[in-house]
């Protein structure tokens, strides 16, 4: 009996650190509706796989957490724009938005980063103070339609990253999950994308 419970509580303590440390996933209930994706805690690491898969940015309109307007446009205005899906209710989208925040500011005017809080509708405030808290400044997208609420019914892990070019298309592979080091994950992924486009490779400014 001694020796059952062991092996439970064991089991039980593994399975707790995959869930803090991993990420999360969206949770396959089709009473769900899309326009409010819930989100549970993820037990196994997701693979990356082909940005592309997931769809394009081509054609759409989104609202902002300060209430302004996202589209197509602003994607052109950049050679490569780099988009972060997270949630409140994902502990390891938070943990890493700090480091995020770092990584978006220390990017040259050509690439931006943007990202996408998925429950953050329902409450303003507390996406705000989240990140406010961890120094992010950049733009981030509630909600939207066209080819954004199509990529959005297709997240299926946060935190995920993908990168978007000037024309809308999405390139490389999706970054899915926490990464032990972010900053040299996204600049090998954004480098990737830039070479080959045949344009210059960047460095993070600091």
């Amino acid at each position: 009996m001694k020796k059952q419970k062991f092996f439970i509580s064991l089991f039980s303590f593994i399975l707790i650190i995959s869930m803090l440390t991993i990420g999360c996933s969206k949770e396959a209930d089709p009473t769900n509706s899309p326009e409010q994706p819930v989100q549970t805690e993820n037990e196994a690491e997701p693979s990356a796989g082909t940005a592309s898969q997931l769809g394009s940015l081509k054609s759409f309109s989104a609202t902002t957490l300060d209430d302004g307007t996202f589209t197509q446009d602003d994607l052109a205005a950049k050679d490569l724009t780099i988009i972060n899906f997270w949630a409140l209710m994902c502990g390891p989208c938070i943990k890493e938005m700090p480091d995020l925040a770092a990584f978006s500011k220390a990017l040259p005017d050509h690439v931006q980063m943007i990202t996408v809080c998925l429950d953050g509708t329902w409450d303003k405030e507390t996406t705000k103070s989240v990140l406010n808290e961890a120094g992010y400044e950049g733009i981030t997208l509630l909600s939207g339609d066209g080819d954004f609420e199509d990529l959005i019914q297709q997240i299926q892990y946060t935190p995920t990253t993908i990168l978007v070019d000037s024309q809308g298309n999405l390139r490389g592979d999706a970054i899915i999950g926490t990464q032990k080091n972010l900053s040299e994950t996204f600049l090998a992924a954004v480098n990737a994308a830039l070479k080959a486009d045949k344009k210059e490779e960047i460095i993070l400014e600091h």
